[in-house]
């Protein structure tokens, strides 16, 4: 199973078709797994915020739906992440919400860690594939 953090999730949803190719590509590959993508349930106010807030009631739909798959499986946020998220925060320097993710990702022993950003790297308990910017 990936994780797959927001920026991920929104290239997914509302990025242009250069942009979702390759993760659309690389999604393909593990099409047998279920569910195919993890993320901690911080993904889901950190995609829904914009649309809710500027009242893209369409793009709030599609984020509804994606995480509503049951191809997708959200992760609490519970103690055991917050503990990690905490490690990995004062010993690689992630911010917050990174750290949760990353805790989230390592907790559930996810295979790859998808995201465009680059600091994910400095963790090196993540397997972590970039999907930069076209």
């Amino acid at each position: 199973m990936i994780h797959a953090d927001a920026g991920v999730i929104i290239r997914l949803i509302e990025g242009e078709a250069k942009v979702r190719a390759p993760i659309e590509a690389r999604l393909q590959g593990i099409r047998s797994q279920r569910p195919l993508i993890l993320t901690s349930r911080l993904s889901r106010l950190e995609c829904r915020c914009k649309p809710l807030r500027e009242k893209k009631d369409r793009l709030l739909r599609l984020f509804d739906a994606f995480f509503a798959s049951p191809d997708v499986k959200l992760a609490e946020i519970d103690e055991a992440v917050v503990e990690k998220a905490t490690e990995l925060r004062a010993s690689f320097g992630l911010k917050t919400p990174d750290a949760i993710h990353a805790a989230t990702a390592i907790l559930a022993g996810a295979s790859e860690f998808w995201t465009a950003d680059r600091d994910y790297l400095r963790c090196p308990e993540l397997k972590v594939v970039l999907f930069d910017a076209v």
